[in-house]
Protein backbone atom coordinates (compact mmCIF):
# COMPACT_ATOMS: atom_id res chain seq x y z
CA UNK A 1 0.00 0.00 0.00
CA UNK A 2 1.31 3.43 -0.91
CA UNK A 3 1.78 6.10 1.73
CA UNK A 4 -0.70 8.94 1.59
CA UNK A 5 0.50 12.01 -0.28
CA UNK A 6 0.45 15.42 1.41
CA UNK A 7 -2.59 16.52 -0.60
CA UNK A 8 -4.59 13.68 1.03
CA UNK A 9 -4.56 15.09 4.55
CA UNK A 10 -4.48 18.29 6.61
CA UNK A 11 -1.30 19.64 8.17
CA UNK A 12 -2.12 18.26 11.66
CA UNK A 13 -2.00 14.66 10.35
CA UNK A 14 1.64 14.92 9.27
CA UNK A 15 2.92 14.58 12.85
CA UNK A 16 1.35 11.10 13.01
CA UNK A 17 1.81 9.90 9.42
CA UNK A 18 5.50 10.79 9.49
CA UNK A 19 6.03 8.36 12.40
CA UNK A 20 4.84 5.35 10.40
CA UNK A 21 7.65 3.34 8.84
CA UNK A 22 7.38 0.18 6.76
CA UNK A 23 4.20 -1.78 6.11
CA UNK A 24 1.32 0.02 7.81
CA UNK A 25 -0.82 -3.13 7.95
CA UNK A 26 1.90 -5.09 9.73
CA UNK A 27 2.40 -2.20 12.16
CA UNK A 28 -1.33 -2.05 12.90
CA UNK A 29 -1.37 -5.81 13.63
CA UNK A 30 1.73 -5.67 15.83
CA UNK A 31 0.38 -2.77 17.85
CA UNK A 32 -2.62 -4.86 18.94
CA UNK A 33 -0.31 -6.91 21.14
CA UNK A 34 2.83 -4.77 21.53
CA UNK A 35 1.00 -1.68 22.72
CA UNK A 36 -1.14 -3.75 25.09
CA UNK A 37 2.03 -5.30 26.52
CA UNK A 38 3.50 -1.81 26.91
CA UNK A 39 0.36 -0.62 28.74
CA UNK A 40 0.58 -3.63 31.06
CA UNK A 41 4.16 -2.66 31.95
CA UNK A 42 2.84 0.64 33.34
CA UNK A 43 0.56 -0.81 36.05
CA UNK A 44 2.54 0.79 38.89
CA UNK A 45 2.22 4.22 37.27
CA UNK A 46 -1.45 3.89 36.22
CA UNK A 47 -2.59 6.93 38.21
CA UNK A 48 0.55 8.99 37.66
CA UNK A 49 0.51 12.36 35.86
CA UNK A 50 3.88 13.98 35.16
CA UNK A 51 2.62 17.47 36.10
CA UNK A 52 -0.46 19.09 37.64
CA UNK A 53 -3.31 19.30 35.14
CA UNK A 54 -1.82 16.62 32.86
CA UNK A 55 -3.53 13.33 32.15
CA UNK A 56 -2.72 10.22 34.14
CA UNK A 57 -1.53 7.10 32.34
CA UNK A 58 -5.10 5.71 32.58
CA UNK A 59 -6.54 8.89 31.09
CA UNK A 60 -3.95 8.89 28.31
CA UNK A 61 -4.76 5.28 27.42
CA UNK A 62 -8.47 6.11 27.52
CA UNK A 63 -7.80 9.01 25.15
CA UNK A 64 -5.97 6.65 22.79
CA UNK A 65 -8.93 4.25 22.79
CA UNK A 66 -11.47 7.05 22.23
CA UNK A 67 -9.36 8.48 19.41
CA UNK A 68 -9.01 5.10 17.72
CA UNK A 69 -12.80 4.72 17.76
CA UNK A 70 -13.32 8.18 16.31
CA UNK A 71 -10.66 7.81 13.61
CA UNK A 72 -11.98 4.39 12.59
CA UNK A 73 -15.52 5.79 12.42
CA UNK A 74 -14.25 8.54 10.13
CA UNK A 75 -12.31 6.06 8.02
CA UNK A 76 -15.41 3.84 7.71
CA UNK A 77 -17.62 6.77 6.73
CA UNK A 78 -15.24 7.99 4.05
CA UNK A 79 -14.45 4.53 2.68
CA UNK A 80 -18.20 3.94 2.33
CA UNK A 81 -18.72 7.21 0.48
CA UNK A 82 -20.17 9.46 3.18
CA UNK A 83 -20.75 12.94 1.75
CA UNK A 84 -21.67 14.76 4.96
CA UNK A 85 -19.04 16.53 7.02
CA UNK A 86 -18.21 14.87 10.33
CA UNK A 87 -17.74 16.87 13.53
CA UNK A 88 -14.50 17.32 15.36
CA UNK A 89 -13.96 16.33 18.97
CA UNK A 90 -12.37 18.04 21.91
CA UNK A 91 -10.05 15.48 23.46
CA UNK A 92 -9.85 17.20 26.85
CA UNK A 93 -13.64 17.20 27.14
CA UNK A 94 -13.80 13.53 26.23
CA UNK A 95 -11.28 12.63 28.93
CA UNK A 96 -12.97 14.90 31.48
CA UNK A 97 -16.35 13.27 30.80
CA UNK A 98 -15.04 9.72 30.99
CA UNK A 99 -14.26 7.83 34.17
CA UNK A 100 -10.97 6.23 33.22
CA UNK A 101 -9.69 6.70 36.78
CA UNK A 102 -12.33 4.18 37.96
CA UNK A 103 -11.01 1.45 35.67
CA UNK A 104 -8.01 -0.78 35.91
CA UNK A 105 -5.17 -0.28 33.50
CA UNK A 106 -5.48 -3.97 32.66
CA UNK A 107 -9.09 -3.46 31.51
CA UNK A 108 -8.01 -0.55 29.31
CA UNK A 109 -5.21 -2.67 27.86
CA UNK A 110 -7.62 -5.48 27.05
CA UNK A 111 -10.10 -3.04 25.54
CA UNK A 112 -7.42 -1.57 23.27
CA UNK A 113 -6.27 -5.01 22.11
CA UNK A 114 -9.80 -6.16 21.32
CA UNK A 115 -10.71 -2.88 19.62
CA UNK A 116 -7.63 -3.02 17.39
CA UNK A 117 -8.16 -6.69 16.56
CA UNK A 118 -11.76 -5.97 15.55
CA UNK A 119 -10.66 -2.94 13.52
CA UNK A 120 -8.17 -5.09 11.62
CA UNK A 121 -11.05 -6.90 9.91
CA UNK A 122 -12.19 -3.58 8.47
CA UNK A 123 -8.67 -2.43 7.58
CA UNK A 124 -7.87 -5.67 5.75
CA UNK A 125 -11.13 -5.52 3.77
CA UNK A 126 -10.53 -2.08 2.27
CA UNK A 127 -9.89 -1.80 -1.46
CA UNK A 128 -7.68 0.81 -3.10
CA UNK A 129 -10.83 2.54 -4.32
CA UNK A 130 -12.16 2.78 -0.77
CA UNK A 131 -8.81 3.96 0.60
CA UNK A 132 -8.69 6.73 -2.00
CA UNK A 133 -12.06 8.15 -0.95
CA UNK A 134 -12.01 11.27 1.16
CA UNK A 135 -14.32 13.25 3.34
CA UNK A 136 -14.47 16.16 5.72
CA UNK A 137 -13.86 15.82 9.44
CA UNK A 138 -13.13 18.72 11.78
CA UNK A 139 -13.61 21.00 8.75
CA UNK A 140 -10.63 19.40 6.96
CA UNK A 141 -10.43 16.99 4.00
CA UNK A 142 -8.71 13.67 4.60
CA UNK A 143 -8.62 10.32 2.80
CA UNK A 144 -9.38 6.94 4.30
CA UNK A 145 -5.75 5.98 3.46
CA UNK A 146 -4.40 8.92 5.45
CA UNK A 147 -6.55 7.94 8.42
CA UNK A 148 -5.21 4.40 8.19
CA UNK A 149 -1.74 5.89 8.74
CA UNK A 150 -2.80 8.39 11.40
CA UNK A 151 -4.16 5.57 13.59
CA UNK A 152 -0.84 3.79 14.28
CA UNK A 153 1.05 7.10 14.20
CA UNK A 154 -1.13 8.35 17.06
CA UNK A 155 -0.07 5.32 19.12
CA UNK A 156 3.62 5.91 18.33
CA UNK A 157 3.27 9.60 19.24
CA UNK A 158 1.77 8.84 22.64
CA UNK A 159 4.20 5.99 23.34
CA UNK A 160 7.02 8.50 22.85
CA UNK A 161 5.31 10.92 25.25
CA UNK A 162 4.87 8.21 27.88
CA UNK A 163 8.52 7.17 27.61
CA UNK A 164 9.85 10.73 27.77
CA UNK A 165 7.51 12.26 30.36
CA UNK A 166 6.00 9.49 32.47
CA UNK A 167 8.84 6.99 32.93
Amino acid sequence: MNRPQTHEYPVWAEQYISLVEGDVMELLKRQATEFSDFINSLIEKADYAYAPGKWTIKQLIGHIIDTERILVYRLTCFARGENHALPGFEEDDYVANAHFQDRSLLSLSEEFALLRKANMYLFESLSEKELNRSGTASERQITARALLYVIPGHIIHHTQIIKSRYL
